[in-house]
């Protein structure tokens, strides 16, 4: 699975799961104030933009390293 290790198509998997875990079961919790749910919802969010900007700087590195190795040889 070559295509996870993009950060772009993880991120955005990730995205499309929780929106629909959002649309889905948010509406039929009652337990919990609309402020909690829009405080999860932007927890989940930001933790998704953090997680993009992670593996993004992972993917550099890496490629870095492979250049590296590559120009040593």
């Amino acid at each position: 699975m070559r295509f996870l290790k993009n950060p772009n198509w993880t991120v955005a998997i990730l995205f499309v799961y929780t929106t629909c875990m959002y649309i889905y079961f948010f509406p039929r919790n009652h337990e919990m104030s609309n402020n909690e749910k829009w405080a999860i919802i932007g927890v989940s969010y930001a933790a998704l933009v953090c997680l993009w900007f992670l593996m993004r700087r992972r993917q550099r590195l890496r490629r870095e390293r492979e250049n590296e190795a590559k120009k040593q040889r």
